[in-house]
């Protein structure tokens, strides 16, 4: 990359604009409050988020407790439940 760019002034061709689209800081520092408790997993399901984590380089706790956010979300959706802020905050790919 050591060639030098060349600028021109010619015509970008048709340009849309963007309407602001990045969440506010006080979506990004919102944080739901956790509460920590005692669960015995069967070792076959712990076994699988272990796995899973380790090929997306995550915590597997964080994956579990991901997924009984979704199915509460989808259950019981509240105005500002998380997989809705998450959604804005990070679109799924």
């Amino acid at each position: 990359m050591s060639a030098k760019i060349k600028y021109t002034n010619e015509p970008l061709g048709k340009v849309q604009v963007v309407s602001d689209f990045l969440p506010s800081p006080a979506q990004l520092a919102f944080r739901e409050e956790g509460v920590k408790v005692t669960l015995a997993l069967s070792k076959k399901s712990i076994d699988f988020f272990k796995g899973e984590a380790a090929k997306h380089h995550t915590q597997y706790q964080r994956m579990i407790r991901r997924l009984i956010d979704a199915y509460v979300d989808v259950q019981a959706p509240t105005p500002q439940s998380s997989r809705a802020l998450r959604d804005k905050v990070a679109p799924r790919r």
